[in-house]
């Protein structure tokens, strides 16, 4: 040691070693409405139901308006026709109005076989001259020069008319500056004719539609049962594969608008093959690491129970220790490789950490190895507080497993160093060694698991930097390898790995 330690203080000072904060348990919030599994077949037939079933009525509305307007055509016809007629046998005969109707006119006027006809002649001064004397009068300035045939609504005895009325004018040679002298000629009819028809022309248009309505709902069903049949049939197919078959589906027998579905399926599949088979390699790799610490032990234990020396006894017993100590690393760090893998970003508990007392207390846990070792380990304190978001416990364990590598390949008389310190706004973390370093095509594949370099005599799981590279990806950190650059034998070119932290997210401030 020298006086890059100096000034170290035991990590509880700071509360590196208290554990993260856990918030208490909040029961999830009761599901939503959109959270609730709908039936896709209801979903479409609901949707086109529902505008099917709002636009008969009004389909009903507006037939029956047409039907009105197409009852009404006829009818005003016929009452027109009459009024024309009439006001033809109007005449003055020595100064005296009438009309000319024989009686089988008058009996055409008066009725047909559905209901009565109402007729009025009208003189000038609107004098009586014949027909219904109760039929109304038009309004007073509703006049007209010539013969045209006008209609309105009107009401007879309470009962709701329809009324063609026309004038005729009974001097037409008389000069344009003098008041025309006109008769007034009117024929009305009940409405109950019209809305008789119309009720006519309703049903049948209606009925049929009571009859066609089944129908549509019938042909829609099926049609919907035949567009979502490709749904299950890819349904029936995936129920009958083998549990272990992720092989990828076939998006050649789906329609078009669930290719995209399936193709999400098919990258799921191939994530999850990966993860299955990473997770067999590692079951794979790490029965095949405990085996020999295991098999080192009962060896060891069987020879001493054969031995009668106890110096030789002795010697087993320690090489049992090494061997128990072997496999009690390598569980920790398997567990240490579970428990990080299995904790996402979203998952860490994240707090702004100082980096500098971070790395003070790593170095700490490290001081009676490296003297064991007679390494040189060494702290170097930043100027100035650095400080990240992370998880205090995660990050010390990255760090523990860096030093551990460090120490394990630094020969006796080397040193190890350990600083903290920012460039820009970019937070670094580096642990140089005097080691033998790592060659660049090497540096991308000492992350994996149980790897290690050939020539390797170091004895070693081959997990830390597994860890050390998980750790890093949930901070969302940078990991390199370099050569050391204070190395001073060629022999010995060392190794600096630095992890880069990303800035801090910007804290919103309360205004108020």
């Amino acid at each position: 040691m020298n006086d890059r330690d100096a000034g170290l203080v035991a990590p509880e000072d700071h509360g590196i070693d208290a554990p993260p904060y856990v918030p208490p348990y909040v029961p999830p919030n009761p599901e939503a409405e959109d959270g609730i599994e709908h039936s896709l077949f209801g979903e479409i037939l609901d949707w086109m139901l529902a505008p099917l079933l709002l636009l008969w009525p009004m389909s009903i509305a507006i037939t029956y308006l047409v039907a009105k307007s197409i009852a009404n055509q006829p009818f005003d016809r016929a009452l027109a026709d009459s009024a024309t007629v009439l006001a033809q046998q109007v005449k003055e005969v020595d100064g005296h109005l009438v009309a000319h109707l024989p009686g089988s006119a008058r009996d055409i006027l008066r009725a047909d076989d559905v209901g009565s006809v109402f007729f009025q002649v009208v003189g000038p001064g609107r004098a009586y001259v014949d027909g219904d004397r109760d039929l109304p009068l038009p309004p007073g300035d509703d006049l007209e020069r010539g013969g045209a045939v006008r209609f309105r609504n009107d009401a007879l005895h309470g009962t709701p008319v329809r009324v063609a009325y026309s004038y005729v004018n009974l001097d037409p040679l008389a000069s344009r500056g003098s008041e025309p002298r006109l008769a007034l000629v009117q024929v009305a009819e009940p409405l109950d004719k019209r809305a008789q028809l119309a009720n006519e022309i309703i049903k049948g248009v209606i009925l049929p539609q009571f009859i066609i309505l089944p129908v549509i709902l019938a042909l829609v069903w099926f049609a919907l049962s035949r567009g979502l049949s490709p749904l299950a049939q890819l349904q029936e197919r995936i129920r009958a594969r083998r549990p272990d078959d992720l092989s990828p589906i076939d998006s050649r027998q789906v329609p078009e608008e669930i290719t995209p579905l399936v193709g999400s399926l098919n990258d799921m599949l191939e994530r999850l093959s990966q993860t299955i088979d990473m997770q067999k390699r590692f079951i794979a790799d790490a029965a095949h690491q405990m085996k020999t610490p295991l098999a080192g032990m009962r060896t060891q234990s069987e020879l001493a129970l054969r031995q009668s020396d106890p110096d030789e006894i002795h010697r087993s017993l320690e090489q049992l220790a090494k061997s128990s100590e072997s496999a009690t690393r390598l569980v920790n760090q398997l567990l240490a490789l579970a428990r990080a893998e299995n904790q996402p970003h979203a998952g860490l508990a994240f707090e702004e950490l100082d980096l500098g007392l971070l790395a003070k207390a790593g170095v700490q846990d490290w001081v009676q190895a490296s003297f064991a070792q007679r390494i040189d380990l060494g702290l170097e304190p930043p100027d100035q507080t650095v400080t990240v978001e992370g998880n205090p416990v995660m990050l010390r364990e990255l760090l523990s497993n860096l030093i551990d590598n460090a120490l394990r390949y630094t020969p006796s008389g080397g040193s190890v160093t350990v600083r903290a310190r920012r460039d820009g706004e970019r937070a670094l973390l580096e642990v140089e060694d005097t080691g033998p370093g790592i060659a660049p095509t090497e540096r991308t594949r000492v992350f994996e698991r149980f790897y290690r370099i050939l020539g390797t005599s170091v004895p070693g799981s081959g997990l830390g930097l597994a860890i050390v590279r998980e750790i890093a990806q949930q901070h969302g950190a940078e990991i390199d390898i370099f050569n050391n650059p204070r190395s001073l034998s060629a022999k010995l070119p060392g190794c600096l790995f630095r992890l880069t932290f990303p800035p801090p997210a910007p804290r919103i401030t309360d205004a108020s």
